[in-house]
């Protein structure tokens, strides 16, 4: 008798000690905060897919790069840097640096307008 009431002394005194414990507490947050979130979370799904692309994880190897650590650090960058990444991805070419390709272009034009002698670029001596 005596060690079941110590049994029940004890069990009262754990959920009177979990009574005095910190409770949860709950609130309504703003649609600012909201909307936030929401948009960290696109930007932050947008980049990852970036990242889980096999040719972009092949130029992180190629580079020195950990994939893994790539995905955490992204997802320690601020919101407004996860914004500006987000929209690099989006807006940046995928096929490297486009200044070659220019050049291309623009040598090509003015050799088609040299040949209907619209223009004399290329001077005869």
């Amino acid at each position: 008798m005596a060690f079941r009431q110590f049994i029940v002394s004890i069990t009262t005194a754990c959920f009177l000690a979990l009574g005095f414990s910190s409770t949860a507490s709950a609130a309504v947050i703003g649609t600012g905060d909201f909307l936030a979130a929401e948009a960290r979370a696109g930007h932050l799904a947008e980049v990852n897919a970036a990242l889980s692309r096999a040719d972009v994880q092949a130029e992180l190897v190629a580079l020195g790069v950990d994939p893994a650590q790539a995905a955490a650090r992204v997802a320690a960058l601020s919101d407004a840097e996860l914004a500006e990444v987000a929209a690099g991805v989006r807006t940046l070419p995928a096929g490297g640096d486009s200044f070659f390709a220019v050049i291309g272009i623009v040598f090509v034009v003015l050799l088609i307008l040299e040949i209907t002698g619209v223009t004399d670029i290329f001077k005869k001596i």
